[in-house]
């Protein structure tokens, strides 16, 4: 398919779906990922240097500016503190703390009503690490999160509050046992399932277990779909010892200690069961649970907002 390296384009089709599926080889992920998520039609359309002209132009609103940049500089040293890549410091010729930096400032530029989220420095450290084009990372977490991926990182967070009530709903249905112990331990989903939206698994499954990879191979094809069925694999996988807990802490330390189980580790068997346990699951059926649940949240917000107003003095 690939014609002996030959810079063919890679159009999504059918039979690049089931390859994703089986797992991109590593010497071609990078610019499959371009090609299958859109990223490299973004990057063709925009205008000349975009990225390199976001890197020199700083925001006009220098509070904003100021903000930004304190933010992201906080997370540079927590991501990957123990990898070979981002260890020896922003100064080191051979960290990529720099070009992290880099890509991660010229997203919260080209899009300040969302800046810098916690969480998106794991994304693109791990983009990094893969692809290593600094420009190529950044069109990449562009169509992440411009395209591919709900609401995550908006200052509300309501597609991740949403996500988080569509996974108490599936939890329900396909699996209600531990649903059940769920909520007699009073446990949300959000206290243990939120950072794997997120980090999108990175930070979650250790990365050399090529398990995050392979769910990335699958995201950048089908979209965010495949970060719901990953999730149900991974409570269908720790279902036996959320069964066995006796209470709220051990819940909490069961879903910690996912980056153990050794199911999650095996890239092909986690992949396999990812798109059989999890079924049925349809892009319908997802689309009306994500509608119905954000509509929720955006009526509590709305009364939480009347609330707030109704309760201010009046002048």
């Amino acid at each position: 398919m690939m014609k002996n390296g030959t810079k063919r384009k890679v159009k999504p089709d059918r039979v690049v779906k089931r390859f994703c599926r089986k797992g991109i080889p590593e010497r071609y992920r990078a610019r499959v990922w371009m090609d299958v998520s859109g990223a490299r039609k973004k990057m063709k359309k925009s205008q000349k240097n975009f990225y390199q002209t976001l890197l020199e132009q700083p925001n006009q609103d220098a509070d904003f500016e100021e903000e930004l940049t304190e933010s992201i500089k906080t997370d540079l040293d927590r991501t990957f503190p123990d990898n070979i890549h981002f260890k020896n410091g922003i100064d080191s010729n051979k960290s990529k703390q720099k070009d992290l930096l880099n890509i991660l400032t010229a997203f919260g530029r080209h899009s300040p009503t969302i800046g810098y989220c916690q969480g998106m420095n794991y994304i693109a450290a791990l983009l990094l690490i893969v692809v290593k084009d600094p420009e190529q990372c950044f069109w990449l977490l562009c169509a992440l999160i411009d395209d591919i991926l709900p609401a995550y990182y908006t200052k509300s967070m309501i597609g991740l509050r949403a996500e988080m009530n569509v996974i108490d709903d599936l939890v329900r249905e396909k699996f209600p046992e531990v649903q059940q112990k769920m909520d007699v331990y009073k446990v949300p989903w959000t206290l243990v399932a939120s950072k794997w939206f997120v980090c999108l698994f990175v930070d979650v499954v250790p990365t050399e277990a090529w398990t995050v990879l392979r769910v990335w191979d699958c995201l950048f094809f089908e979209g965010s779909k495949v970060l719901i069925r990953a999730a149900l694999c991974i409570i269908y996988n720790v279902k036996p010892a959320v069964l066995s807990c006796k209470g709220m802490p051990d819940v909490v330390q069961t879903f910690k200690d996912v980056s153990k189980n050794s199911a999650i580790l095996d890239c092909h068997l986690f992949m396999q069961q990812c798109f059989i346990e999890t079924n049925p699951l349809t892009r319908a059926d997802l689309k009306k649970l994500r509608e119905k649940n954000r509509k929720l949240i955006e009526e509590e917000d709305e009364k939480y907002s009347q609330k707030q107003r109704k309760s201010r003095p009046s002048r």
